[in-house]
């Protein structure tokens, strides 16, 4: 027998709609309910591919008789994080101030109008002897104390919304008195530089999570350090970018990366793949590969998008949104091997190499003697050599092997990050192929997403092949899309001169209307719900990057980057109103912050706009940049410069056209 969320279109829900628990869906109808019945409400939030919300409703949702606890003495409400970043944000931060961490599932009771008073992660079925509570004791206790102490969980509630709310306006300003000042970019990176792993890689211990941010805005910032700290960049963008291809976070045989390692040295991931992860490492490895020439960094975007092509594209253009970390009820179960299974595919002699490098062994890596495949050859040739049987394998898992649950669902968000990444990496390693499909997906999210009228436009977070458009887009939503189109803009010249002003009027379309429907009126930043929205307990910023950018950070590089283009001031008035928010987070919490600290240091180093007249080969531009270190550049055809001229603008300032293209290279 199914629940209310059978009608739902979230792959997370429907994994719910038959649990005996009488879930509704975040909305009206919930709240409703609560304040009729007067019950406090449940709020359970996870996602698709997460690993532990499978397990809690395994053991606990499934289960008839804690289903009847929670059924008699709630309103129990199910929520998709992926769906749903604003109800989630709200409930994560009160988690985070009740125990002082946060996860998923993500456990919240709340009052009838959805203020929370307790919550928490994982709770299991009984006592098992770790400290947690077991749920069904946890449900009863709160159901009593509710009944005899309400006041004292209402005043609970208050004190939590209070602190929401007055954490969002002192975030504002980021407790910083003196403003924005050059030398915190320095200092930051200095910061970062040092929590970095100098042994295995990454920003301190297990779990380690890829650090593309981090590591972005160090390269950004390297033309403006000096030799040493520059060096210290080198050293720490090379380890960790080389640790993490060669270790088990990247799928060896199939391409991609999963969500994060479990170890220090990257060996063991928490399997599910994540298209945010994966956008974010193609730009690191693209950047990384512009300042070394690693083929390795090469081979891992390529892969990666192999990978994206294969398994990972929607009909009609755009992305889906994640890969399960589990197959056939264990985790990892689909990408590890033993040795005997890569000798059946391979024969014994090819196989023999395959072991060696991969450190697939009979003592196993991973759980039952199975080993996660991590490259401990140094010799890229070795690799380049093993790659028919590593085609090989990962055919034979495809073909054999029962697949991780998908998640279908096209994110706004996270299409728009990969949008970003591959129409720089098509360029840079010279694969038209790559920055088209970039151009795809970009038209798709328009034509499917964007509803346009004379007020301007509505977007959708979420798109599912089933139920279409749904839920109204948040700040990051618009950010990146905009961000996004900017980057299209950026190259797409090189694939059909002139189409470039096509996606600059749609990234100024994107930002504008962000800037109408966002704003704080009162004081800086950027709201991550529209004004009119309903949120639980407060209308909240976002300043600080998680597993994705925050909508604010995201926004000073649509700011950037429109400034560049377009000369209108009031986008650098924009920007220079909302950096100052960022000092004092980038003095104490600079990773924390670096998508907004690449913003302010590619700003800094002046963003580079080449105009090309008709009759420059514009292969050749692509070829001169490629040999060259990442700078954010803008390369568009223009009607207004004489035939076989081009002119190079670096932040403010324009050079004379000149026809001379190793010059105008010279001078970026």
């Amino acid at each position: 027998m199914s629940n209310r969320l059978a009608d739902e279109s979230s792959l997370y829900l429907q994994q719910h709609a038959s649990n005996p628990v009488d879930w509704y869906p975040w909305g009206e109808d919930a709240l409703r309910a609560a304040e009729e019945s007067g019950k406090p409400l449940l709020v359970s939030i996870g996602y698709s591919a997460c690993h532990w919300c499978h397990v809690m409703a395994h053991e606990c949702f499934e289960d008839e008789y804690i289903a009847g606890i929670m059924n008699k003495h709630f309103i129990c409400v199910k929520v998709d994080r992926e769906e749903r970043p604003d109800v989630d944000q709200v409930y994560m931060e009160a988690v985070q101030m009740i125990q002082q961490q946060g996860g998923w599932p993500l456990n919240v009771f709340c009052l009838p109008d959805g203020r929370p008073f307790f919550g928490g992660t994982y709770f299991p079925p009984e006592d098992r002897g770790q400290g947690l509570i077991p749920w069904p004791q946890m449900c009863m206790r709160i159901a009593d104390f509710y009944k005899r102490s309400k006041d004292e969980l209402i005043e609970n509630a208050e004190a939590i919304q209070k602190n929401i709310l007055a954490g969002t306006q002192a975030a504002s300003t980021g407790g910083a008195s003196g403003g924005w000042h050059s030398d915190l970019l320095i200092e930051a990176a200095v910061g970062i530089c040092g929590n970095h792993d100098d042994q295995y890689g990454g920003f301190g211990s297990a779990p380690k999570f890829p650090p593309s941010m981090s590591l972005n805005f160090l390269r950004a910032l390297r033309p403006q350090a000096q030799p040493e700290l520059a060096k210290r960049i080198d050293d720490i963008s090379h380890i960790t970018l080389r640790a993490m291809a060669h270790g088990g976070l990247f799928d060896q045989f199939g391409g991609g990366f999963a969500r994060y390692s479990v170890d220090a040295h990257w060996l063991i991931p928490h399997f599910e793949k994540m298209l945010y992860d994966n956008a974010l490492l193609i730009d690191a490895y693209t950047r990384g590969w512009l300042d070394t020439q690693d083929p390795l960094y090469a081979a891992v975007v390529a892969e990666t998008i192999g990978w994206l092509e294969r398994e990972m594209s929607a009909p009609g253009g755009g992305f889906y949104a994640a890969l399960d970390a589990d197959s056939e009820g264990e985790e990892g179960r689909y990408y590890v091997w033993t040795p005997e299974q890569v000798d059946s595919v391979l024969g014994p002699s090819l196989a023999r190499e395959v072991r060696a490098a991969y450190n697939i062994t009979a003592e196993g890596n991973f759980e039952h003697g199975n080993s996660n495949p991590a490259l401990v050859e140094p010799d890229f040739a070795v690799r380049e050599k093993l790659a028919d049987a590593r085609r090989l394998l990962r055919e034979h898992r495809e073909a054999e092997r029962v697949s991780p649950g998908r998640d279908t669902k096209v994110s706004t968000a996270w299409n728009a990050m990969i949008i970003r990444a591959l129409a720089d990496a098509g360029f840079y390693f010279n694969r038209p192929e790559w920055t088209q499909r970039a151009r795809n997906a970009a038209d798709f999210l328009w034509d499917a997403l964007v509803t346009e009228s004379d007020e301007g436009i509505q977007l959708k977070a979420v798109y599912y092949e089933t139920g279409g458009a749904q839920v109204d887009g948040f700040l990051h939503d618009y950010a990146l899309l905009g961000e996004a189109c900017l980057a299209l803009a950026s190259k797409i010249d090189w694939v059909e001169p002139g189409a470039s002003a096509i996606y600059q009027a749609r990234a100024q379309t994107c930002l504008d209307q962000a800037l109408q429907a966002f704003t704080d009126a009162h004081s800086v930043g950027y709201y991550f719900t529209a004004e009119g929205t309903a949120t639980p307990v407060a209308r909240r910023k976002e300043w600080f990057d998680n597993a994705t950018p925050s909508g604010n950070s995201v926004m000073l590089h649509a700011l950037s980057g429109l400034y560049a283009l377009t000369g209108e001031g009031r986008y650098a008035a924009e920007f220079e109103a909302t950096l100052p928010a960022f000092a004092d987070y980038a003095r104490k919490v600079a990773a924390g912050v670096a998508h907004g600290l690449e913003a302010a240091a590619t700003q800094q180093a002046g963003i580079v706009v080449i105009k090309v007249g008709q009759g420059v080969e514009l292969a050749a531009v692509r070829d001169g940049l490629a040999a060259q270190p990442w700078r954010r550049t803008f390369i568009q055809q223009s009607v207004d410069l004489p035939a076989k001229q081009l002119q190079v603008c670096l932040g403010t300032q324009c050079l004379a056209p000149t026809e001379d293209l190793a010059k105008a290279i010279a001078s970026i």
